[in-house]
């Protein structure tokens, strides 16, 4: 478990350099009092463990930039990659003071060591394409919704893939999300591409990733009810973290099948291996008894039930 005396930690990932995982988190002062603040007050923490259980707490790994800055305001989730050259890359979300934290954008920092990171460029590396995607319309929507980047190799060495939390401009606002896409031939050149899935009813694909479990690919992300359509929401069940199977880690994902596991308060939960063929999702406790927990649990295995996943027993 990741819990801070100091600090709400939340939404996270991982990287591992062959002996320790690196977690990298979202963490806020619990001094806001308010957790709903957190958000616009966000910065990238780091820690690490042979376990995913006992973390040593390390240096963060990215704050806000200095203004006037397209991610002045906050940073927020992400994914690490390790490139052919051997560095390593964060692709993460940033929000500006400009535009209210209210347009998400995608950058990516690099690393040689995990610990020390340096963003690439003055701009963002991706932003919405209104071709396919919504743009900030606060009639519709809170925000213009545009992160959470998953970012994986090919598994035929044809590039990498990025998966983003993203929504198209038609249909029931409370049901526009969607699994947004990229693609790039070496990490540094993007082209945003038409979304893997078509609305189902949930309004935002919080935290998408890919994974092949026990020979089974899947979708994981996640969605509470009160960012759902009507309908969707009426067939909610319990639990705010979903998974899809699929034909392949880029689908086809039919959004219409997706289960949830079964926990009240877990979130923003990401697929990890504890060790070879043991899977486990890693995400934060989120509202318990009304109250706000923010902080990492230890991991909960998970084992594949015919085309999709449950926790286990």
């Amino acid at each position: 478990m990741l819990r801070l005396a100091d600090h709400w930690v939340w939404d996270s990932w991982s990287a591992h350099d062959g002996v320790h995982h690196h977690l990298f988190f979202l963490r806020a002062s619990r001094a806001l009092h308010d957790p709903d603040r957190r958000h616009l007050r966000a910065s990238v923490g780091h820690a690490r463990s042979t376990d995913l259980r006992t973390w040593d707490l390390l240096p963060d790994a990215l704050v806000a930039a200095d203004s006037p800055a397209w991610d002045d305001q906050a940073t927020w989730t992400g994914s690490v990659v390790k490139a052919p050259d051997g560095t390593w890359r964060m692709f993460y979300t940033g929000v500006s003071r400009a535009e209210r934290g209210l347009v998400q954008r995608i950058g990516v920092a690099t690393s040689d060591d995990l610990m020390t990171w340096h963003r690439v460029g003055d701009g963002p590396l991706l932003e919405a394409d209104p071709r396919w995607y919504e743009k900030l319309d606060l009639d519709a929507w809170i925000d213009e919704a545009w992160r959470d980047p998953y970012v994986f190799a090919d598994p035929d060495g044809e590039g990498w893939h990025m998966l983003i939390t993203a929504r198209v401009p038609d249909g029931d606002p409370r049901g526009r999300g969607v699994v947004g896409y990229a693609t790039s031939p070496d990490l540094v050149a993007w082209d945003v591409r038409p979304p893997l899935t078509r609305p189902a009813g949930f309004g935002q694909i919080e935290v998408p990733q890919t994974a092949v479990v026990d020979g089974q690919p899947v979708l994981v992300f996640s969605c509470w009810p009160d960012r759902m359509s009507d309908v969707r929401r009426s067939t909610w069940s319990g639990g705010g973290v979903w998974v899809v199977p699929g034909g392949s880690l880029v689908g086809p994902w039919d959004l219409t099948e997706a289960t949830p596991f079964d926990h009240r308060s877990l979130y923003a939960a990401r697929l990890v291996q504890e060790r070879a063929g043991h899977w486990a999702l890693l995400g934060f406790r989120d509202t318990e008894n009304g109250v706000f927990v923010g902080e990492i649990s230890d991991p909960l295995p998970v084992v594949r039930d015919g085309r999709t996943l449950r926790l286990a027993p």
